[in-house]
């Protein structure tokens, strides 16, 4: 399978409940060149409009490999898969890529857009986005102590970035 089995469809087009695509089936998040990226599996995250804009807004911990990517780069890919990529997606988000090669994943076969953005060929699902804004979670805004438990001084930057594309297999 290469992107020719792939269909570009427009935001409003994707059916998959949003809650469920991020929070239970996961996505993968990749940022850099073709020749050097990283990915790793996210489960927060959200779609809408903004700036009548689509966008996607994901979140990633500055301590995680994959940050510098998104910070030297301006777009990204979320791919997400059937349930049967589980275990990559678990491997993805568990190991750093400071750890492992996640270039060289067996089971994974990247794919590059016109753009230079790497996705994965066993994607059901790649949303392709460029960042808009970029911000820190400031701990002193958060409103709800109980968030805090989710960190260990060690909160997120938070991206919001235009949804330019997405593909679906044909």
């Amino acid at each position: 399978m290469k992107q020719a089995e792939f269909k570009i469809i427009s935001p409003e087009e994707i059916h998959d409940n949003v809650f469920k695509l991020i929070d239970k089936d996961w996505m993968l998040i990749t940022s850099g060149t073709f020749d050097k990226y990283n990915s790793m599996t996210a489960s927060w995250g959200g779609m809408g409009i903004l700036w009548k804009k689509p966008v996607a807004f994901i979140f990633i911990r500055p301590t995680r490999f994959t940050y510098e990517f998104a910070e030297n780069n301006q777009r990204m890919s979320l791919c997400f898969f059937p349930d049967k990529y589980r275990d990559i997606l678990n491997l993805c988000g568990t190991k750093s890529g400071r750890q492992i090669d996640k270039m060289n994943i067996e089971g994974l076969t990247p794919l590059i857009t016109g753009e230079g953005t790497t996705f994965y060929e066993e994607a059901r699902m790649a949303v392709f986005v460029k960042k808009l804004y970029s911000q820190f979670i400031d701990k002193n805004l958060v409103l709800d102590p109980a968030i805090h438990k989710l960190y260990n001084n060690d909160y997120h930057k938070m991206y919001i970035c235009e949804i330019e594309k997405v593909m679906i297999k044909k």
